[in-house]
C-alpha cells in the first residue's frame, strides 16, 4: 500500500534523525514553542500508539473524515487570542511534564524506534477499510496519510535541513487549499511549504500576494 510506504518512510526519517542525537542535543529546543527534542519525541510516539489502537478498531463506513477534512473537522470560532494561548500553554506544558517521567532522554528515542516500527508493521498488515480514531471514522489509507503528515512536519520541527519530505504531507496541504479553489505558489519549495502550511513560518508580503484569497486559510492544518 502506497500509505503504508509512506508512513514507513516518514517515521524511519525521524528514527534516523533521532539516533545520532547525544542526551544534550535531545534537549534542544525546536519549532514546537515550549517542547524540547526529547518532548517532541514523546508526542510523536502517542502518535505512534494512537496508530496502533486505531488500526485494532474496525469501524463501519462511510468515513466521516479524509486525510484533508481531518485537519479541519469544525469552523474556526472568532479568535480569541487569550484564551488560545493559554490552551496551547497548557498543551505545552502537559508534554513536557508527561515526556519528564522518562529517567533520561535516551529512553525516549528507544520507545519511540520500537513504537513506531510496531505501528509501521502494522499499517502493511491493516485488514479494516475503515478505522476509528478520535471520534472520526477515516478510511485506513487516509489514516496513514496523517499520521505521514505529522511525521514528517515534526521531523522538521526537530532538524533544519532535512531532505525532502514525502509526497503525502504536501497532498494533504494541496487538498486542503483545492477545498477553497487555492494551489501553492510555484516558486514555494516542499520545506517552506510545510512549515508555512502548519504555521512554523509566517507568510510573507509576496506570500500573501501570491495567494491571495487563500492567505486566509493559513495555517492549513489546524
Amino acid at each position: 500500500m502506497r500509505e503504508a510506504e509512506a508512513l514507513r518512510a516518514a517515521y524511519d526519517g525521524v528514527t534516523a534523525a533521532l539516533t545520532p542525537l547525544s542526551p544534550m542535543e535531545l534537549l534542544a529546543p525546536t519549532r514546537c514553542h515550549g517542547w524540547t527534542v526529547a518532548d517532541v519525541v514523546h508526542h510523536l510516539t502517542s502518535d505512534a500508539q494512537r496508530a496502533l489502537v486505531a488500526l485494532a478498531t474496525p469501524a463501519d463506513g462511510p468515513a466521516t473524515r479524509t486525510f484533508v477534512t481531518y485537519w479541519r473537522s469544525t469552523p474556526d470560532p472568532a479568535p480569541d487570542w487569550a484564551s488560545a494561548e493559554r490552551a496551547a500553554a497548557a498543551s505545552a506544558w502537559a508534554g513536557r511534564r508527561a515526556a519528564s517521567i522518562a529517567r533520561e532522554p535516551g529512553l525516549l528515542v528507544e520507545s519511540w524506534a520500537e513504537t513506531s516500527a510496531a505501528a509501521v508493521q502494522a499499517a502493511f498488515a491493516a485488514p479494516h477499510a475503515f478505522v476509528a480514531t478520535q471520534g472520526h471514522v477515516l478510511s485506513t489509507p487516509d489514516l496513514l496519510t496523517t499520521l505521514a503528515t505529522e511525521a514528517v512536519i515534526h521531523h522538521l520541527d526537530l532538524l533544519l535541513g532535512l531532505p525532502a519530505a514525502p509526497d503525502p504531507a504536501v497532498a494533504t496541504l494541496d487538498g486542503l487549499l483545492a477545498l477553497h479553489g487555492g494551489v501553492r505558489p510555484p516558486d514555494w519549495g516542499i520545506e517552506d511549504y510545510l512549515l508555512k502550511g502548519s504555521g512554523r513560518l509566517a507568510l510573507s508580503t509576496p506570500d500573501r500576494t501570491a495567494l491571495g484569497t487563500s492567505a486566509g486559510l493559513f495555517p492549513l492544518l489546524g
